[in-house]
């Protein structure tokens, strides 16, 4: 590679080449003006995926158009390795400080009228666009924190005692956009060495620092662990599912990451993409937030999703940049 990519950028690349050795290459169509395929990397849940085809293939019946579940850092690393030279069409939800490393192989999407978007969602010399608001909660499982005799905890630093041990879940910041907000909310609200001297406590708790941000609901769902530091919008849909769980805000407020949609630099001369990116645009992202993940990106956006908590208290998530990322997840050891 030309360029010389930063330390988490080089960790999602090795494991992206690890699965690639694994599994084979994936045969790349030709770059054909004419080709009616459009080929979508996404990082959202699979249930979302399969609305998005679905809807997607009732609005262009005459369009070969797939979805391929990948995680944020891995589609970072699969873009930056490839840049331009790709068989990705189009990503959706991919974290913004992820967008931010390879935004140098993403189209210009600036045309795109921004003024539909609450201040923190915009994007400055615009190569994508937001799709999502992904915010994080404490979330406890009832049941078992009564199995074992142990009271609901109040702050961070409950997390800390002994009876938690092995009964916390939590996604590794280094894999996971969901496990990074938490850590980047905790140094904003107490300063970086308090921040990472926690972490380092809870380490000692927690049963598996899991590699998606998925991991800590479906740990909880399955009565694995009594607390996770997970999504909120998958806590919800658990909870909406039947499970026994519920969601907590401490005093240092929600984290939460923005997460974008995009076309690489050279697919948007192709009709098919421009469509298909253009019904995310108008259609798509919209009906995700009505259906799925309601929390605001939208001028005047509602959130009408039963058992989804209103007036949510948000973290300080200020300088989360590609950079600050970087640097921090160079310092996490656990």
């Amino acid at each position: 590679m030309k360029k010389k990519f930063t330390f988490v950028l080089a960790m999602v690349m090795l494991a992206t080449a690890l699965l690639t050795a694994c599994g084979g290459e994936t045969e790349k169509p030709a770059d054909n003006k004419d080709d009616n395929r459009v080929v979508i990397y996404s990082g959202a849940e699979e249930y979302r995926n399969e609305y998005f085809l679905k809807r997607l293939q009732e609005q262009f019946p005459d369009y070969d158009i797939t979805i391929e579940y990948m995680p944020t850092g891995n589609l970072a690393a699969k873009l930056a390795a490839e840049g331009t030279d790709t068989d990705m069409d189009i990503f959706y939800d991919l974290d913004f400080s992820y967008a931010g490393l390879v935004e140098q192989y993403l189209a210009d999407v600036s045309q795109y009228d921004q003024s539909i978007y609450v201040d923190d969602c915009k994007v400055e010399n615009a190569h994508y666009l937001a799709a999502t608001r992904n915010g994080g909660a404490i979330i406890v499982n009832p049941d078992v924190l009564a199995e074992k005799g142990i009271a609901e905890p109040t702050c961070y630093k409950d997390l800390l005692k002994p009876e938690y041990k092995n009964l916390i879940s939590m996604p590794s910041p280094k894999s996971s956009g969901t496990g990074y907000m938490f850590v980047k909310s905790l140094v904003n609200a107490w300063g970086e060495e308090e921040a990472f001297a926690y972490f380092g406590a809870l380490a000692e708790n927690v049963l598996q620092f899991t590699e998606s941000g998925s991991g800590p609901v479906n740990a909880l769902v399955q009565g694995e662990v009594a607390v996770g530091l997970g999504m909120t919008a998958q806590a919800v849909t658990a909870i909406n599912d039947g499970a026994n769980l519920k969601i907590l805000f401490f005093e240092e407020g929600s984290p939460y990451s923005l997460y974008g949609y995009a076309i690489p630099a050279g697919k948007e001369t192709r009709q098919a993409v421009v469509d298909v990116f253009n019904f995310f645009h108008d259609t798509l992202v919209a009906e995700d937030k009505a259906l799925y993940y309601p929390e605001q990106v939208f001028v005047g956006q509602e959130n009408n999703i039963e058992n989804y908590p209103t007036d949510i208290p948000y973290a300080d998530m200020s300088n989360n940049t590609t950079a600050e990322k970087s640097r921090l997840l160079e310092l996490w050891e656990y």
